[in-house]
Formats: C-alpha cells, structure tokens, sequence
C-alpha cells in the first residue's frame, strides 16, 4: 500500500522528527539531516510570513482539519488550521 507524501509529513511531525527531510529514492521515500532554515511547529502563519516572507505559492485548504501548504524557495510549510505541523526541506 502507497502512504501520500502529506500522510507521510503528518506522521513524521508527530514522531518529532527535528531536523530531518524526506527525500525519494528510486520509488522510495527516505528521510535525511537537513540544515535549510525553516519554520517550527507552531508557528503561526503570521509569524511564518513575518520571517520568511510572502512564499512563492499558496495551496488551499484540503480535508478535516484543513492542510494548508505554502511554497517557498528551499522549502514547503504544512499547516493545519493557521499553525505550522511541518515544514520540508525542498533541496
């Protein structure tokens, strides 16, 4: 059974993974050290947009509770409902 990339953050946010990102393998998902600044868990969307500025694309809203996703260069931030549950590492 294939897990979605968005199943896979939540669960990875849960965890507490800190400082990690998933990266893909062939058809793999794996999970490395990353050093890209991004925003914590919690973090409100003020907050993200006070301290890394207007990102490139806004998704809207899906599913209950509602996932939001914000695009930036070098990463992508999860939120649920205005608080930040992950942030990705795109590089």
């Amino acid at each position: 059974m294939r897990t979605g990339p968005v199943a896979f953050l939540l669960a990875m946010a849960i965890a507490g993974v800190a400082s990690a990102e998933p990266i893909v393998v062939g058809d793999q998902l794996a999970v490395r050290d990353s050093n890209v600044e991004r925003p914590t868990r919690g973090m409100t969307m003020t907050a993200v947009e006070a301290r890394f500025g207007t990102p490139a694309d806004r998704h809207a809203a899906v599913g209950k509770p509602p996932i939001t996703r914000w695009d930036y260069g070098d990463f992508s931030v999860f939120f649920e409902f205005d608080r930040v549950v992950h942030a990705v590492a795109l590089h």
